[in-house]
């Protein structure tokens, strides 16, 4: 038998989900260990995913390849002008409009 120390809030927090699952807290960290263990490793990725946006008020944001997507420098009052002139019959026509 093994002690492990886990933080209360995050105990709180997940006992009524392992609750709903039929699994006690004990229970759910031998699953985590086993998975270790099938894995060779932690189960799941450890690293950052997602769009990290950089409120500079343009709608920047990072991707999650880590790619900048910069739109402070475009001018979007000219793309829209340049698309509200035009009539499109279904989204795809749109996108394509709008890349260009």
């Amino acid at each position: 038998m093994s002690t492990v120390r886990i933080n209360d809030n995050i105990k709180k927090e997940v006992t009524p989900i392992l609750d709903d699952l039929g699994l006690s807290l004990s229970e759910a960290i031998n699953i985590f260990l086993h998975q270790i263990k099938l894995n060779n490793g932690i189960p799941f990725s450890l690293k950052r995913k997602g769009i990290v946006e950089l409120n500079d008020g343009h709608g920047s944001y990072i991707c999650e390849y880590g790619h900048l997507h910069d739109y402070s420098k475009m001018n979007f009052d000219e793309i829209v002008k340049d698309v509200d002139e035009r009539a499109f019959d279904n989204v795809e026509e749109l996108k394509k409009a709008l890349e260009e």
